[in-house]
C-alpha cells in the first residue's frame, strides 16, 4: 500500500493530467453537435470493423458444418432438378425446355452475396447486420436468403452495411404457401425457440399435413416463388376459430447463420412503385 501510495505522489501530475484530458473531451464531444457526430460516426465504423472480424473468424471456425450443410443441400436439390426434368421432358418432349425456363427466370434476379456481421436469436426483435451496403446495390425491403432459405427482409441501408428483419422478428410478416396444395397464409415468428414459427390465416377446410414444405408463394414483391421456408409439424385451428394456424420448423438455422445471399430484382421496385400509385390513386380527396 506504501509503494502505491508513493507511485501516485511521485507521477501525480500525469494522473491530474490524463483526467483532464478526458473531461475535455467528454465536454468537446458531448456539448459540441459537428465534434460529437464526427466521434460518433468514427465509432461506428470501428465498431463495424471490429464486428467484421469477429464474424470472419467464427465463419472460419465453423466451415466444416456449414460445408457439410451445403453439401446436403446440394444433393437434395439435384434430386429436385432431376426429378423435374424428367416430368417435362415427359410432358413437352423437349429436352432443353428446363434449361430455357430456369435461365428465364434467373434472368431477371441478381443475386449480391454478403456475410453476417451481428446476429442474435434471442430476443423479441432480433436483427441481423451485413456486410454490403448502398454501394454494393444494396437497397430497401430486398429479400434475403441463404443455401437453407429464407432469412429476412433488408430494413435499413448505408453506404457500407445494411440492417435485415430476419424471420426471427416479432414484425416479420412474409407471404408464404404450402407447397403442391396452393394455400397461402403469413409467416409469423411467436419468440422462444428460434427454430420454429407460424403460418396464419390458412383456411379452415385446407388439407395440409405434418410433413408438407412451406415455401414462398411469390405474392409479394420481395421473394421469389418457391423458396424454401420450412416444414409443417402441427396443424390447429386459431384462437378465433375462423381460420387453421400451423406450426412450422424453419429449414435455416439462424443460430451458424454465416453467408447469405440479396436479392435484387430489377423488376421490384418498379412493382412497387405501381402498387404505391395505384393506392394513391384509390384514396378519397378532400
Amino acid at each position: 500500500m506504501r509503494n502505491l501510495l508513493a507511485f501516485i505522489a511521485k507521477y501525480n501530475h500525469w494522473f491530474l493530467f490524463v483526467i483532464l484530458e478526458v473531461i475535455c473531451a467528454v465536454l468537446l464531444f458531448r456539448y459540441n453537435s459537428y465534434q460529437g457526430s464526427v466521434f460518433f460516426s468514427s465509432a461506428n465504423v470501428a465498431a463495424g470493423k471490429v464486428y467484421e472480424f469477429d464474424a470472419q473468424a467464427k465463419s472460419f471456425f465453423s466451415l466444416t458444418k456449414v460445408n457439410e450443410q451445403l453439401t446436403q443441400r446440394n444433393l437434395y436439390l439435384e434430386e429436385q432438378v432431376k426429378e423435374l426434368t424428367e416430368r417435362m421432358v415427359e410432358l413437352t418432349n423437349d429436352t432443353n425446355y428446363t434449361k430455357r425456363s430456369q435461365l428465364e427466370m434467373l434472368s431477371s434476379y441478381k443475386l449480391i452475396p454478403a456475410k453476417v456481421i451481428t446476429n442474435s436469436i434471442n430476443q423479441r426483435d432480433n436483427l441481423i447486420t451485413l456486410d454490403k451496403g448502398s454501394d454494393d446495390g444494396v437497397r430497401v425491403d430486398m429479400g434475403v436468403a441463404c443455401g437453407n432459405g429464407v432469412v429476412g427482409i433488408v430494413y435499413m441501408v448505408s453506404k457500407k452495411y445494411c440492417v435485415v428483419i430476419p424471420v426471427l422478428n416479432s414484425h416479420s410478416n412474409i407471404s408464404v404457401s404450402v407447397d403442391k396444395r396452393g394455400y397461402f397464409g403469413y409467416l409469423h415468428w411467436l419468440g422462444r425457440r428460434p427454430d420454429k414459427a407460424y403460418v396464419n390465416d390458412i383456411p379452415l377446410h385446407a388439407k395440409v399435413l405434418p410433413g408438407d414444405q412451406v415455401v414462398t408463394s411469390g405474392y409479394s414483391s420481395i421473394f421469389p416463388p418457391g423458396l424454401q421456408v420450412g416444414k409443417v409439424l402441427y396443424v390447429f385451428k386459431s384462437l378465433d376459430g375462423l381460420s387453421l394456424q400451423l406450426q412450422v420448423r424453419l429449414s435455416t438455422d439462424f443460430s451458424t447463420l454465416r453467408d447469405v445471399c440479396i436479392i435484387d430484382d430489377a423488376k421490384m421496385k418498379e412493382r412497387i412503385d405501381l402498387m404505391r400509385a395505384a393506392q394513391d390513386s384509390i384514396k378519397p380527396r378532400n
